[in-house]
């Protein structure tokens, strides 16, 4: 895996329902992040803050709340990680909502399509994010980043990147999923997303959700992992803004992480809604760098990596 790790904050909630996701990036450095990740190994540059509009916390227009400062904001993140993809680095983005995701993975795509590589996206989330302005009424363009990166939503957002769709729904899987709206779950069906929700890791367990969803990946595969904290149980990650009982636990995240950092192929990442406001004591930021060392090869037993 890489080691050579730039960390790019994002210090904006213009994509959420609620305010406060923009003190997320501090809160994760807070926490102990840079530190934790150089014990590993790591070498670990902090890039800072990306700058971009304030957040006016206004109505939807046309379907959209803050769709011009959303769009700047997008492009923003994708410039900064094509860049460090760019110079041979992985970015991890520190959001911020998780709308960012257009920015972030349309970047990664464009990479991918500039070196002859396959893309997988895991997206970790208690939500598709597969809404389009027809399906929701609130116009939280948090709700619909998958949708754009596949094409559906306004031009502005789905040609960042330069290409339309950024990426295709085959090349996606959601773990987690626990709160699909009724339009967007047959959208969602009729779009083909691979879905394992929290039904499916119920009743199947997270290895083999995991062995699954990281199935076919090879040498040439370029493996984006889209971390929204919303993914855990609000019992042990409060800190979210759009928190859905029923999460997975502690040891099933830690799983899922540990068998992400065995694929060996991961070389990007988001991490996404932590919303200190909503927080106890930071507990969630915690929760997440601890997560995060373990997509680095943190484990409980010590094992054998060859």
């Amino acid at each position: 895996m890489q080691q050579h790790v730039s960390l790019i904050g994002a210090p904006t909630d213009i994509g959420a329902g609620a305010r406060g996701a923009s003190m997320g990036p501090e809160a994760l450095r807070v926490a102990g992040l840079r530190a934790a990740l150089e014990g590993h190994g790591v070498d670990v540059e902090d890039r800072g803050n990306l700058v971009g509009p304030a957040n006016p916390w206004l109505p939807p227009s046309d379907g959209y709340r803050h769709l011009a400062e959303v769009v700047e904001w997008n492009q923003t993140v994708h410039d900064a990680v094509h860049a460090e993809l760019a110079l041979g680095r992985m970015p991890i983005l520190l959001g911020g909502d998780h709308c960012l995701g257009i920015g972030s993975i349309s970047a990664v795509a464009r990479h991918c399509r500039e070196r002859g590589r396959r893309l997988r996206v895991l997206w970790l989330d208690a939500h598709a994010d597969f809404n389009t302005s027809v399906l929701t009424p609130s116009g939280n363009i948090h709700g619909m980043p998958v949708a754009c990166l596949c094409g559906h939503g306004p031009r502005e957002l789905v040609e960042i990147g330069g290409q339309v769709p950024a990426i295709l729904p085959k090349w996606v899987r959601q773990i987690g999923i626990r709160s699909v709206d009724a339009g967007e779950k047959r959208f969602v069906h009729e779009q083909g997303l691979e879905v394992f929700d929290m039904r499916y890791i119920d009743e199947m367990g997270m290895r083999h959700t995991m062995d699954l969803a990281l199935a076919t990946l090879d040498a040439n595969t370029h493996l984006h992992v889209s971390f929204d904290v919303d993914f855990l149980d609000a019992e042990i990650a409060p800190g979210v803004g759009t928190t859905v009982p029923g999460g997975p636990t502690y040891r099933e995240a830690q799983l899922c992480m540990e068998m992400i950092a065995d694929s060996g192929r991961m070389g990007s990442l988001d991490v996404m809604e932590l919303n200190p406001a909503l927080d106890v004591r930071n507990k969630t930021a915690v929760l997440a760098v601890d997560l995060i060392e373990s997509l680095f090869g943190k484990s409980t037993l010590m094992r054998d990596r060859a």
